[in-house]
């Protein structure tokens, strides 16, 4: 009871205090801060930060979501499984903008208007987070990234507003559309992820889902409304300039390209396979590894790993796995031997099981906006199983 007393005092103290100094804490400003894409291949998506500013003080603390320790005990083992750790960091503004400002990528910050009670929680909520023991979370590309988690905080205060306005809208974008579109600059990474995702990566987002990219989210900030009716977004200012290339604008996909080149490349295998076989095998050798290799791949990050984006990749019937049985075979070409017969009913196999690529763009379900790989490499499939196997008898 006495405990019960001595505690009462001091609340009524506190209160006489507050009542006294006839002032009430001023909420912290919060603003969402979004850094343009670098130029090294995991800056390529742009990032996202949010940043609390105390009204008296002055100072701005930057909640960083996107550190990861690659030194840490099995980084690399959940790195190839696709079950990353990232945490997040608090962080001085200006000693997170140091970085960037080195790296010539522009910065600029969305000012929200929150409540005082939101904007309070959401600071509570972002030191919290900060703590050691409370700043790991389990890290997707997609779903569990940087800008998804300033977004999913600040929908938390504003409980579930700001997830009404932007999930029931949407421009057609999809993962693939623009993982690919912020990955063109570098060849091999835009490629890797065109050739490495499945149908997963090619359903519509909403505004919503769409805004795991950081200057998707922006966009979206700025046409929302707060739980008062007023825009979200009160002001918007820039801190640094954007010193290097802008981000990529969106492009129509486009797929006659691809089909000139594997018609192409038909064209010639058949004119060599006249007289040259052994040009045509030269050929198949690397194209029929590369199948491998890459089918390979696929087929470990179906069944190998957390990697969703890359399950039940169609693409495994264009790079078949089953290449691997004719690499020797092609060795056999190479010395001007020809195909056993069982030889050439494998590589009549891999050039039908290639068509069914093609022949899965008939029907309404899984779709994989796959085509541009379809009318390159089928034509080659082709060209090859025509080669060795409709011109000339097979050995017995």
């Amino acid at each position: 009871m006495r405990r019960l007393h001595a505690l009462l005092a001091r609340i009524a103290c506190a209160l006489l205090l507050a009542l006294l100094a006839g002032t009430a804490v001023a909420a912290p400003r919060i603003g969402v801060m979004t850094m343009q894409p670098g130029e090294v291949f995991f800056e390529r998506f742009g990032h996202d930060a949010l940043v609390v500013a105390d009204p008296q003080t002055g100072q701005a603390t930057s909640y960083n979501f996107g550190f990861f320790d690659p030194d840490e005990p099995g980084f690399l083992g959940r790195f190839i499984d696709g079950k990353m750790m990232y945490y997040l960091v608090a962080l001085p503004l200006q000693q997170d903008l140091q970085t960037y400002r080195e790296e010539g990528r522009g910065v600029s910050i969305q000012w929200l208007d929150l409540t005082p009670e939101q904007a309070d929680a959401l600071a509570y909520s972002l030191a919290w987070r900060a703590q050691p023991q409370n700043a790991r979370y389990p890290y997707d590309y997609f779903t569990s990234n940087c800008a998804t988690q300033v977004r999913d905080a600040i929908d938390a205060v504003m409980r579930g507003a700001l997830k009404k306005q932007l999930a029931g809208r949407s421009r057609g974008n999809t993962y693939r559309s623009e993982a690919v579109r912020l990955a063109s600059p570098a060849w091999w990474m835009w490629i890797g992820f065109d050739l490495g995702f499945g149908p997963y990566a090619d359903q519509q987002l909403s505004r919503w889902t769409e805004s795991f990219v950081p200057m998707r989210l922006a966009q979206a900030l700025a046409q929302v409304k707060n739980t008062e009716g007023r825009p979200l977004v009160q002001q918007t200012q820039q801190l640094l300039p954007h010193r290097i290339a802008p981000e990529p604008p969106e492009t129509a996909r486009r797929w006659w390209p691809w089909l000139c080149i594997g018609v192409a490349i038909t064209i010639a295998l058949v004119a060599l396979g006249r007289r040259h076989r052994r040009a045509v095998a030269a050929f198949a050798l690397p194209f029929w590894l590369l199948c491998t290799l890459a089918g390979a791949l696929m087929l470990f990050i179906w069944f190998g790993s957390g990697h969703v984006a890359g399950w039940a990749n169609r693409n495994l019937l264009l790079f078949n796995p089953l290449c691997v049985l004719l690499l020797w075979p092609s060795v056999q070409l190479l010395r001007g031997r020809p195909l056993r017969r069982w030889q050439g009913w494998l590589l009549r196999a891999v050039a039908v099981i290639a068509v069914l690529a093609w022949m899965l763009h008939w029907f309404p379900f899984g779709q994989q906006n796959n085509v541009a790989w379809v009318v390159l490499m089928l034509p080659i499939h082709l060209a090859i199983a025509y080669v060795f196997t409709g011109q000339r008898g097979l050995s017995r």
